[in-house]
C-alpha cells in the first residue's frame, strides 16, 4: 500500500503508532515498525535525555526498520529540557519526530538541520496550516474522538479530514478514534495519506502495560470516556473511573475558579501507577472513544496484517461492487 506517508517515512504500510505516555517504549515501537508500520517512542516518558538515548538504542537493537520519537510540548508542572532531548534524538540517528501540543517552531531549525522529518499532531485546520508553514513535513490531524487532548473546537474526523484535504499541501494522517479497516478506508477516501492509532495499540500483546489496562479497554464501550479540564481549556479525553468522577465534581464545585492545583493529585504522576502497576483508579488516564471497537488483544503483526488485508478487501470488493456497469 503506497501513499505519500509511506514514501516520506520509508515504511511498508501507512499506519503510525502515536506517542503515548508510559506506552510508547521500545518494545511497542519496534513491534509496530517490524510489522510494517511506524513505531514511536514517547520521548518524555524517559525521565532524562540520557534515558531517552538508551531507549532509542534499545529500539535500534530490536528493529532495523524506521521508527520515530514523540516530543509533546504541553503545559506541565516542570518544563523538560527539550533541547537536550532533541540532541539525544539526533545523536541516536532517529530520522522521524512526531511533535504534539504547542507550536514546535522554536525547535524546527535543529530538527531540520539534522535531516529529521517532522509530523506535527494538530486538532484544527488553522493549526495544521501553521505546521505546514513552519516546515513540518506532514500533519497528524487529530479528531475530537481521540484519547488525550482533542483541542477545544470539538470537530470530529468526518468533517476535519475532508477540510484538511481541501487546505493542506503536505501529507496528513487521520488520528483519533481509528481502530479498524473500515475507518482506515474511510480516512483514505477523505484524503488522508494514512492513519495514526493510539488506544488500539495499547490493546496489543507487545504493549508494555499492565494486563489490567488491556482488559479495561476490552471491557469499555464508546460511551465510557469523559472529558476533563475543559474549564482550563486543556481538555483531555480519559477513560471513566472513580478518579475522573471526582475531577468532574471538583470542576463543578469550583466553576470559573478552578485551578490545576485543585486536581493535580488526580492527573499528575498517574501513568506509572496505571500503565506499570495496573492501578486503574490511580487517576485520570487518556483513552479514545475507539475502545468501543476494540474486542481483542492481537500482536502488532496480526493487527496490522488484518487491517491491511481487510482494507484491501473493502476497496477491491465492497466499494467496487457499488459501481454501476
Amino acid at each position: 500500500m503506497r501513499t505519500r506517508i509511506t514514501e516520506l517515512f520509508g515504511i511498508q504500510y501507512p499506519i503510525i503508532q502515536g506517542g503515548m505516555h508510559f506506552v510508547g517504549l521500545a518494545d511497542l515501537a519496534a513491534a509496530v515498525s517490524n510489522a510494517g508500520g511506524l513505531g514511536i517512542i514517547t520521548g518524555l516518558t524517559q525521565k532524562t535525555p540520557a534515558k531517552l538515548a538508551a531507549e532509542i538504542a534499545r529500539c535500534r537493537d530490536m528493529t532495523k526498520k524506521p521508527f520515530g520519537v514523540n516530543l509533546t510540548f504541553l503545559p506541565s508542572f516542570e518544563a523538560p529540557p527539550y533541547d537536550e532531548y532533541i540532541a539525544a534524538i539526533i545523536d541516536g540517528g532517529v530520522q522521524i519526530v512526531e511533535t504534539a501540543g504547542r507550536n514546535p517552531e522554536a525547535y524546527m531549525p535543529a530538527l531540520k538541520a539534522a535531516g529529521i522529518s517532522v509530523i506535527h499532531k494538530c486538532t484544527s485546520i488553522r493549526h495544521s496550516l501553521t505546521a505546514e508553514r513552519i516546515g513540518c513535513d506532514a500533519v497528524s490531524v487529530d479528531g475530537f474522538e481521540c484519547g488525550g487532548h482533542p483541542g477545544e473546537d470539538d470537530i470530529p474526523n468526518m468533517i476535519l479530514l475532508p477540510r484538511a484535504a481541501e487546505e493542506l499541501s503536505v501529507p496528513f494522517v487521520a488520528s483519533g478514534g481509528i481502530g479498524n479497516a473500515n475507518q482506515m478506508v474511510a480516512a483514505l477516501a477523505m484524503g488522508a495519506d494514512g492513519i495514526n492509532m493510539g488506544t488500539r495499540f495499547i490493546a496489543t500483546k507487545e504493549a508494555p502495560v499492565h494486563e489490567n489496562v488491556k482488559q479495561a479497554i476490552l471491557a469499555a464501550s464508546e460511551l465510557d470516556t469523559r472529558l476533563i479540564m475543559r474549564p482550563m481549556r486543556n481538555t483531555e479525553r480519559v477513560l471513566s473511573n472513580g478518579a475522573v468522577d471526582r475531577i468532574i465534581e471538583i470542576e463543578r464545585q469550583k466553576g470559573a475558579d478552578l485551578k490545576i492545583e485543585d486536581i493535580r493529585h488526580l492527573v499528575a504522576s498517574v501513568y506509572p501507577k496505571v500503565m506499570t502497576d495496573g492501578d486503574l483508579e490511580a487517576g485520570a488516564w487518556s483513552c479514545g472513544m475507539v475502545v468501543g471497537l476494540i474486542n481483542d488483544i492481537p500482536s502488532c503483526q496480526e493487527l496490522i496484517e488484518r487491517l491491511i488485508a481487510e482494507a484491501k478487501d473493502i476497496i477491491r470488493g465492497n466499494l467496487t461492487a457499488l459501481l454501476a456497469d
